[in-house]
């Protein structure tokens, strides 16, 4: 949930009402015109009920989607899920929250309310402790869904409103006998909307509070004659909003305009490249954001990155309609795309050094533009599309993003003409499908690569694809043929004088190849002749590769210190990136080192945590038997250690891991718990037992209710059929019961 930048001013009401809404439904869309106040309504009941959802409040900003299929991606992403198998996303999900309970809050939903209502549909069938609250400007139209219209401020909180805004502009400024007449007929032109109150309290840093009503009034007047029929708090909104805009300086207007285009949050650099041009000079634009800063139009957040700014959603709609009427639209979404396409190339020539992390945290930070930038490109212009998306797959491989990079993936495949670009499109996404473990989709795509290469004489694409072709090759165990590739591939690389984190990983992956024939030694000279290209050019993300099968040849030669401490360092590396494949086999090497070590209980607990990461990842160890021997050797000597009932129980605790939970875990950065057995099964659902041990706790059925935000009668329902499936009559044999299984 994000923090509240400022305070929180009346509701009160309208919070309590919400949150007897969430007690009784599952799912409550608050509804309003823009600026009304929904976000920030959503935001404190989220915060005032998270401790009734054990699994937290996750608030999931759509605004910037511009992709109804992406709806789901942005939700995920916000959760922390990851997935890069090719499973549906809606059905990775509905399993990752299924068992959990939850509040999720989904906003800015209107221009996406289709795809909305379908993924909350979907998760409220398939999530049992699952309740959503939505902002949008209309209804979702789900089946349960409780509306509740978000109305503007009555007087009295318009008035404080008003007044906290002023005073953080003007110290001093409060409301007394001689101004609160005119601020209430302010509050009264504004029609209590807070976007307006706010908008209008800051220009007391430059007008006086007569000059304000007088202005306010006159343009009120002006407006309202052409404006007729529909809602008339959105005619005040954006006469309030138009306002504004006509005090702002002229270069403040076209900046506030130009800025609409981007999505999310942008930096200085941004700005000054996409809303430059036709007069306005990139040195003038710091100038003009400033002002709109100044005046609440636009936020100003701190990034460890640096400053990045924001456009509040209403002003960023307001701005792009300015920007339509003065046709000019097309040509700053063109700047806006080719800013980012220049960025990416960048980004992507700066990947093969010391800024990888850097490059990592940034281009997460810019992801809402880029989809936009590539949203915008297969409307105007599909060869665009077709190289930004394959210009990206440092981001869509190397951090983490399989799944979307897919998606983009597919589409510029399926529409691109034959050519350089699609030709890298397709061993990108060919790599990328390897990593989701789609073999046959990823063998085609590279076996077409490579002969356009062969008949063409492209031989970048040549290289590369042969490269990845081998890759295929070798999670299949066809370790001849894929050594014949690996061999080739390096070849065209040294032809070309290519040097870059490609060609250190053909390398590392045919150092994987030689330990699976047992040469190690031949592995280990591949792994160092690849981490120096690592350390020489300051990259990480191969480099951490290579780290882990030196890691798998000191275990086999049983130097089982300097093992744990390469795989170690591996995962730290790859926890950098979120690169989650990288993250499991470290995890996996240094359950098998423990294993070696004679530490069971560390082994099968690590080996649990890889059990649930695998899933979002594709097939364990890739289906592979080479990969798979040194997993059921782990395996193997942890049964015969701890026996297979302790076993099972250890094994549960390690999938009961969070990722970061695990990968702290398996790094040592904080000491852990020794894993003990399970407690004894029990017939009660997740549910049930939390009704249970809430009935231990002395609660009644009305408290049992508030607490899990449930219906009275939904608690009720659930004591009656714990005392069937116990055998019980009363409320005292229950809280029995759960003492005894806590001792």
């Amino acid at each position: 949930m994000p923090a509240d930048t400022t305070t929180f001013v009346g509701r009160r009401q309208d919070v309590a009402e919400v949150r007897r809404l969430l007690s009784e439904s599952r799912l409550v869309t608050l509804t309003g015109v823009g600026g009304v106040g929904k976000t920030r309504l959503a935001l404190r009941v989220g915060g005032e009920t998270s401790r009734a959802f054990r699994d937290g409040v996750w608030f999931v900003d759509l605004g910037g989607v511009t992709e109804p299929d992406l709806v789901v991606h942005s939700v995920l992403e916000q959760l922390g899920v990851h997935d890069d198998t090719v499973r549906r996303h809606r059905t990775v999900l509905v399993e990752h929250l299924r068992d959990r309970q939850v509040l999720m809050v989904l906003d800015n939903c209107e221009h996406v309310v289709e795809a909305t209502a379908d993924l909350v549909s979907a998760l409220l069938r398939g999530v049992p402790g699952l309740r959503v609250l939505v902002t949008s400007r209309e209804r979702l139209g789900v089946d349960g869904e409780h509306l509740w219209q978000v109305a503007p401020l009555p007087r009295e909180p318009a008035l404080a409103l008003f007044a906290d805004r002023a005073a953080a502009v003007e110290p001093g400024f409060a409301l007394d006998s001689r101004n609160r007449a005119r601020v209430a007929q302010i509050c009264a032109l504004l029609g209590g909307i807070p976007l307006a109150v706010e908008l209008a309290a800051v220009r007391l840093r430059v007008l006086s509070l007569d000059h304000l009503l007088s202005r306010l009034d006159d343009t009120f007047r002006v407006l309202a004659d052409g404006k007729r029929g529909g809602d008339p708090r959105h005619h005040t909104l954006h006469a309030a909003v138009d306002w504004s805009f006509h005090l702002c300086t002229r270069a403040e207007q076209v900046l506030w305009a130009r800025a609409s285009v981007f999505a999310g949050t942008f930096d200085l650099q941004a700005a000054e490249r996409v809303c430059s041009g036709d007069s306005v000079a990139p040195e003038d634009v710091l100038q003009s954001l400033m002002g709109l800063v100044d005046k609440s139009v636009v936020v100003s957040e701190q990034h460890p990155s640096g400053t990045r700014f924001r456009l509040l959603e209403p002003l960023r709609q307001y701005g792009l309609e300015k920007l339509r009427a003065a046709g000019r639209e097309q040509v700053v979404r063109e700047r806006h795309r080719d800013h980012f396409i220049e960025w990416a190339e960048r980004r992507e020539q700066e990947w093969f050094g010391p800024a990888q992390p850097q490059i990592f945290t940034l281009t997460r930070l810019e992801h809402a533009n880029l989809r936009c930038a590539l949203d915008f490109c297969f409307e105007q212009d599909g060869d665009q599309c077709v190289h930004l998306a394959g210009t990206l797959w440092f981001y869509w491989a190397g951090c983490g993003m399989l799944g979307e990079g897919r998606y983009w993936l597919d589409r510029a495949v399926a529409s691109a003409k034959p050519g350089p670009s699609r030709a890298k499109a397709l061993w990108v996404n060919g790599y990328v499908a390897t990593l989701q473990g789609d073999i046959p989709a990823s063998t085609r795509m590279l076996d077409e690569c490579r002969e356009y290469a062969l008949e063409t004489g492209d031989a970048s694409a040549l290289a590369y694809s042969t490269h990845r072709l081998a890759c295929t090759h070798l999670v299949g165990d066809d370790l001849d043929l894929a050594e014949s590739l690996f061999e080739e591939a390096r070849r065209l690389y040294r032809g070309q004088g290519t040097v870059n984190s490609h060609t250190m990983l053909a390398g590392v992956e045919l150092a994987i190849s030689a330990t699976f024939r047992h040469d190690f030694d031949a592995a280990e000279r591949l792994c160092t002749e690849a981490r120096a290209v690592g350390e020489e050019h300051g990259e990480l993300w191969a480099q951490a590769y290579a780290i882990w099968v030196l890691a798998l040849c000191a275990r086999v030669s049983g130097d089982l210190a300097r093992a744990d401490r390469l795989g170690r360092e591996c995962l730290r590396i790859k926890r950098s990136f979120h690169d989650l494949l990288g993250i499991v086999l470290a995890i996996e090497v240094l359950a098998w080192i423990s294993a070696s070590q004679g530490d069971a209980v560390r082994a099968t607990t690590l080996l649990g945590a890889t059990n649930e990461i695998w899933q979002s990842v594709g097939y364990p160890m890739f289906g592979s038997r080479y990969f798979g021997a040194p997993h059921g050797e782990c395996e193997s000597m942890s049964v015969s250690a701890l026996g297979e009932q302790e076993f099972r129980a250890v094994f549960r605790k390690g999938m009961d891991l969070e990722l970061e939970d695990a990968i702290a875990f398996a790094i040592g950065e904080e000491q852990a718990e020794d894993p003990v057995p399970a407690a004894t099964p029990t017939p009660l659902t997740r549910r049930e037992q939390q009704v249970a041990d809430l009935i231990a706790g002395g609660m009644s059925n009305k408290e049992i209710a508030a607490r899990l935000v449930i219906a009275r009668r939904t608690a009720e329902g659930h004591v009656e059929r714990i005392l069937q499936k116990l055998g019980f009559t009363s409320r005292a044999q229950i809280a029995t019961w759960v003492t005894e299984r806590r001792n």
